[in-house]
């Protein structure tokens, strides 16, 4: 298969190869000369379009052509303007089914997959995937300090049985912020204190920040004192020392959890995508999207974030809305970010990335169609504000940015155990729990080993969709119990937190 033609109504094709001038393709019945090269995951004009007139992708516009486009033209940024504005106004349409969406899952049924995995039940109910034990700093100041003491750690109790691993998380934040702007980072970091993965908790403060110790119990409410530990920098003599003999006091509740069966459904996926191209709508964005419908068949939740990257497709997220309630949270979810954008004068839909448009994406509506796929058809029970904790089962939008480490962060804080990362033009980005990269090409999965886990692009060469699915979910189940992602053999563990603020 050289091109693929996503809907009936398309008047563009995506090239699954690289096309050059003069070679000539039949579709539809009809012998089409290409005036130019194309490169892979691109656009192929397949009729004449005028100037001003719709460009059709997935079977809705994604954009006009600025001038006049003859069949066999390559149609990219050079002649095709998104057909976007500012803040909208939305109807409430549930049920409506958007020419551009596909099917669900009902060619699969999900008691065919396997509905449990081992992990670690904690003692508030919880179900954490990992048995680690996390260093968080309060403060950018004592960064360093949470670094020395976790390698200093575990140089020394890596032997020890059930524990998976020390780590930091390292930040630039925690003093001189104001307002929203600190309430979010503590927020962030309570968020993950409270997060399953980690079977004990060592808080380091330095002892003069704005979000210092105190400020981050107020936020964190009720805590187990056997499993977080609390350590301020300035008022003990030897940080170092007194950091690692808490962990030692940690790694005994470490060994007190096994892995036990657990239900699918306690299983929490952030969805995310970065360095997209014109293939991620239709390999490995639409794959994530079965297996998230999959998982919600379950019983399980997933988590849909990049509100950016929605903007173009939100009426398809706001129409699966089970309420009109909900359906007000998702039109507040959009036009708030928008206002963020243009309280900063800056363009609302200056995207896609140069990365993106290298692979093949123009607009922004190109781009948000093929995001929003990531959340499947479930209905949105919910919409979450950023550093909220999910509390729903089902498909939840997450406010959050498309930046790839803040709204991996973002996702995680949410609780999410494990993120699906899509990519065509690769990432080794890891952050604080496993991070499954999903390459929507063969040729990316097959270049970049050491970064990719899974490979979309087998849906090219003749793999159906609901097949791979199942790969996927086994996959996913792997990672669960344990099977380490290739940015957690590399020791790539990053947070990033959303700046929106003042700095004193």
């Amino acid at each position: 298969m050289d091109y693929l033609q996503i809907n009936a109504r398309d008047n563009v094709v995506v090239t699954l190869r690289d096309f050059h001038a003069g070679e000539k393709i039949n579709i539809n019945d009809r012998q089409i000369i290409l005036n130019g090269d194309i490169p892979r995951g691109h656009k192929l004009a397949i009729n004449s379009i005028g100037a001003e007139e719709n460009v059709i992708k997935y079977g809705v516009p994604i954009g006009h052509a600025t001038v006049q486009v003859s069949p066999g033209e390559h149609v990219h940024t050079h002649n095709l303007k998104t057909n976007l504005g500012e803040l909208l106004e939305y109807q409430y349409q549930p049920g409506l089914q958007a020419e551009g969406e596909r099917s669900g899952v009902k060619e699969l049924e999900a008691a065919k997959l396997g509905t449990t995995f081992q992990g670690y039940r904690r003692h508030d109910g919880k179900v954490g995937i990992r048995n680690e034990i996390w260093v968080i700093p309060t403060v950018s100041c004592v960064n360093r300090t949470a670094e020395i003491i976790a390698k200093t750690a575990w140089n020394e109790l890596a032997e020890r049985t059930n524990l998976d691993g020390i780590y930091e998380f390292k930040h630039p934040y925690g003093c001189s912020q104001m307002g929203e702007d600190q309430v979010n980072t503590q927020q962030i970091l309570a968020d993950l204190i409270n997060h399953p993965n980690a079977a004990g908790v060592l808080v380091l403060g330095l002892g003069c920040e704005n979000s210092n110790v105190a400020a981050i119990k107020q936020v964190l409410g009720d805590f187990d004192s056997e499993r977080v530990k609390f350590l301020v920098a300035q008022e003990v003599e030897d940080e170092i020392e007194t950091g690692v003999s808490l962990i030692r006091e940690l790694v005994g509740v470490t060994e007190k959890f096994v892995r036990v069966p657990c239900p699918a459904a306690e299983l929490t996926i952030g969805l995310k995508c970065g360095g997209s191209d014109g293939l991620s709508g239709i390999t490995a964005n639409p794959l994530v999207g079965v297996l998230s419908d999959l998982l919600i068949q379950a019983g399980g939740t997933s988590l849909l974030t990049e509100v950016p990257e929605m903007f173009g497709a939100e009426s398809i997220l706001m129409n699966r809305a089970v309420s009109s309630e909900v359906f007000t949270k998702v039109v507040s979810l959009i036009n708030d970010f928008k206002s963020y954008f243009m309280s900063f004068q800056q363009p609302i839909y200056e995207n896609p990335s140069p990365g993106n448009k290298a692979g093949g994406i123009s607009t922004l509506e190109d781009k948000s169609l093929g995001c929003t796929q990531k959340g499947g058809n479930s209905p949105v029970v919910d919409v979450l504000r950023y550093g909220e904790k999910c509390s729903l089962k089902g498909l939840n939008l997450l406010a959050a940015p498309g930046n790839d480490m803040v709204a991996a962060t973002a996702l995680a804080a949410a609780g999410a155990q494990i993120i699906l990362f899509t990519t065509g033009r690769g990432t080794p980005l890891g952050t604080c729990v496993p991070t499954v990269k999903i390459a929507t090409n063969s040729e990316l999965y097959r270049r970049k080993p050491n970064w990719m886990d899974f490979d979309a692009g087998k849906l090219l060469s003749g793999l159906s969709m609901m097949e791979l699915a199942e790969q996927l979910w086994s996959h996913v189940l792997n990672v669960a119990e344990g099977e380490k992602t290739k940015a957690e053999d590399m020791g790539f563990r990053e947070i990033a937190i959303f700046k929106t603020g003042v700095t004193l």
